[in-house]
């Protein structure tokens, strides 16, 4: 007698909280180098967003200008997005955020999109605690116009034609610490585990954060002599602790060695978990993160990690009162003053 056989089933696909695929956070193909750290710095956006549930139309992406800032077309294709003119993010993200603060921002900028042309709307933007994530994806060059220096190319780097950087670097994250960011860390293009971490409490964070991620250009400085290499990063990256992240929506109760782990609860009621490698090192005090980073440039080494976090501070939205929905819904009632404001205003300066 014939037996017929079935037809292995195929698994259903997996999906996260909101039903959605991993395929639902990806972008159009990439158009940079084979390589590029850029890449890999995309890869862990969707990872995050995706893994945290964030629904892909709620996110309005930013750039400005260079390689970098083509790197928002190759992540979450169904988001919002707008790119700027060269170091000009900041300004746009601002307005479009306060016009509508239930986006969830991201931009994505380079290190000379944000420390040269950029520099003032970056420090402004900063200081403002703007619910935002800022990503400075770090190569130390201008890729997109042939391997000159930024101003993050460290003192005695080196380019391909020989030339040595002779001035010093601007440090964007003892910037950021100073200037006002609520949540300021660096990250390595090639640590998935740490980047993932760090990208998914940005995402539950309500103000500034601010990555500065190293991301070796492939073509104009992975070579001997750059502080901004593959190779270099391996060698003299040196974390100030261990980056654990659990959503509001898992289980809290993980286990962590009592007075060694920081416990950061935030605004969404996820939480941070920083395991300290660097002795009494405290990622809430923002002379001693400043302290630590000047330390570590002066060692000539790398520091990655939360520098530094501050939950409690209000954001410029909650500053501002501004209400949850965007602006343009609001009706005439609630946006214009009635008669008897302006009657008012009008006898004040009698």
């Amino acid at each position: 007698m014939a037996t017929t056989l079935e037809a292995p089933k195929t698994p259903a696909p997996k999906t996260n909280r909101l039903g959605l695929q991993a395929v639902d956070y990806r972008g159009a193909k990439t158009t940079l180098c084979a390589g590029c750290g850029h890449n890999a710095i995309s890869e862990r956006i969707i990872d995050a967003m995706y893994e945290m549930g964030v629904k892909p139309e709620r996110v309005l992406k930013l750039s400005g200008i260079g390689c970098s800032s083509k790197s928002p077309t190759y992540f979450l294709g169904r988001a919002h997005g707008f790119n700027s003119v060269h170091g000009r993010m900041p300004s746009v993200a601002t307005g479009a955020l306060l016009a509508n603060s239930s986006m969830l921002g991201i931009g994505v900028s380079g290190d000379g999109d944000t420390a040269s042309i950029g520099l003032g709307q970056f420090a402004h933007l900063m200081r403002r605690n703007l619910p935002l994530i800022y990503i400075i994806e770090d190569n130390g060059v201008y890729g997109l116009t042939k391997g000159q220096f930024s101003a993050t190319a460290d003192v005695g780097s080196k380019l391909k034609t020989g030339v040595i950087n002779e001035l010093p670097a601007i440090n964007t994250c003892a910037m950021a610490v100073d200037l006002g960011a609520t949540f300021v860390g660096r990250s390595f293009s090639g640590d998935k585990k740490q980047l993932l971490s760090m990208l998914k409490a940005a995402i539950a964070h309500n103000g500034t954060v601010m990555l500065d991620v190293i991301s070796p250009c492939v073509t104009f400085n992975d070579h001997e002599g750059s502080t901004k290499s593959y190779k270099y990063v391996q060698e003299h990256e040196d974390s100030i602790g261990e980056v654990g992240f659990v959503p509001f929506f898992d289980d809290i109760s993980v286990d962590y060695d009592p007075g060694t782990t920081y416990d950061v609860q935030m605004h969404d009621g996820s939480h941070l978990k920083l395991r300290k490698l660097h002795e009494g090192y405290d990622p809430t005090n923002r002379i001693g993160a400043v302290k630590a980073l000047m330390e570590a440039e002066e060692r000539g080494e790398i520091l990655t990690g939360v520098f530094y976090i501050d939950a409690k501070r209000p954001s410029f939205i909650d500053s501002l009162n501004l209400a949850p929905e965007p602006l343009a819904t609001l009706p005439q009632d609630r946006v214009r003053p009635p008669r008897r404001v302006l009657d008012e205003i009008m006898q004040a300066h009698l």
